[in-house]
């Protein structure tokens, strides 16, 4: 009898992993067309290798002290400055929202990256890491936004409920990796454009883009790891080059980067999420390598991103920030060209006094 119960409820369990699976899961990227697919799942650049499931479990039951959290309110905050409909061509305005969210405004246009204003970074709203401070613009204070970057499908990256009401309210184009754009379709987002690394994609004479290597992992559900690519992108504009890196850990590509696209103009690059290095090190920068590829993509000005808004890692609210501040207290000049925002905040970038690349 005992057998025959223990038997039934591991079938019960699986059934149950199975229907949550099918539910929460992400399509496969089905063409097998690139380079960096092997068939049955993407590849990190160089083959780079990044933890499996046995490793996500050893992290989650390994005892580690976890840095501390609280949360923040709207009155914490500086009160949200509502932006502009659109800015010129001489300038570049950023408000970072928090996360990964940042609006890029210039030359007319009105471009977010990877969108998040939900509670949560999960496929349901009772579950999952809490969003811990408002976001800095309001969502409907948001002007017409012409294009949105995703970098690839994680909760905290590609937010099902803000795209589908981006989409209600604005119609933008939805610029993702390979295979991410299946998952939009599912949902009555047709408005896409896909691409591979190194893949470029002219919007308009004002606009090109060119979607470039990182070293992370996608995968919304259970078995469905790797089956969609992730990425970073490079904007080229008449301001200069502008770099969105995603969420990444450490790699050659920096330098390939920047040796294809650099000096940038504008650079965006993650700090957080990075403690125990031991796992961590692999998917994400941390503080002093943010600050590595700060150099190697040859960026005039870069903002810190990823950081103080999910509980996603060990490390707490403000270890990335303090970490990042210690990695450039001893270079003023590079402690200037590196920044660490504040929700709401807006910040103006001129344009570069090189001759921009021909885009």
């Amino acid at each position: 009898m005992f057998l025959w119960s223990f038997f039934s409820a591991l079938v019960g369990l699986g059934v149950a992993l199975l229907v949550v699976d099918k539910l929460i899961s992400a399509p496969r990227y089905k063409e097998g067309t690139s380079n960096h697919f092997n068939g049955k799942k993407f590849v990190n650049p160089h083959e780079l290798e990044e933890h499996h499931y046995g490793d996500v479990l050893k992290w989650w039951f390994s005892g580690n002290d976890k840095g501390s959290w609280f949360r923040l309110y709207r009155e914490d905050l500086p009160d949200p400055r509502k932006p502009q409909p659109s800015v010129d061509s001489r300038e570049l305005q950023v408000t970072f929202v928090n996360h990964a969210t940042f609006l890029l405004q210039f030359d007319g246009l009105n471009i977010l990256t990877d969108p998040i204003w939900n509670h949560r970074a999960s496929p349901y709203q009772w579950i999952g890491p809490k969003r811990m401070r408002p976001p800095g613009l309001e969502f409907n204070d948001l002007p017409p936004i012409d294009t949105v970057l995703i970098s690839h499908n994680h909760y905290d990256h590609l937010d099902l409920q803000t795209v589908k009401n981006l989409q209600q309210a604005h119609d933008p184009t939805f610029v993702v990796p390979l295979g991410v754009e299946q998952f939009l379709h599912e949902h009555n987002i047709d408005k896409t454009v896909h691409l591979d690394w190194w893949n470029r994609h002219r919007f308009s004479k004002k606009l090109t883009l060119t979607a470039v290597p990182a070293r992370h992992f996608s995968g919304r559900g259970l078995f469905d790891r790797n089956k969609t690519l992730w990425c970073g992108y490079v904007l080229h504009t008449a301001l200069g080059n502008i770099y969105f890196a995603g969420d990444t850990g450490y790699g050659e590509f920096f330098h390939e980067i920047g040796q294809r696209f650099g000096p940038m103009h504008t650079s965006f690059i993650p700090i957080g999420a990075y403690k125990p290095r031991w796992f961590m090190e692999s998917i994400h920068l941390s503080p002093r390598e943010a600050v590595q590829a700060h150099r190697e993509v040859q960026s005039r000005q870069s903002f810190a991103m990823h950081f103080g808004t999910f509980p996603l890692a060990d490390d707490g609210m403000y270890e990335a920030t303090n970490e990042l501040r210690t990695a450039l207290a001893d270079e003023p000049l590079l402690r200037d060209q590196f920044l660490i925002p504040v929700e709401g905040e807006r910040h103006i970038i001129p344009a570069s006094q090189t001759k921009a690349e021909a885009f």
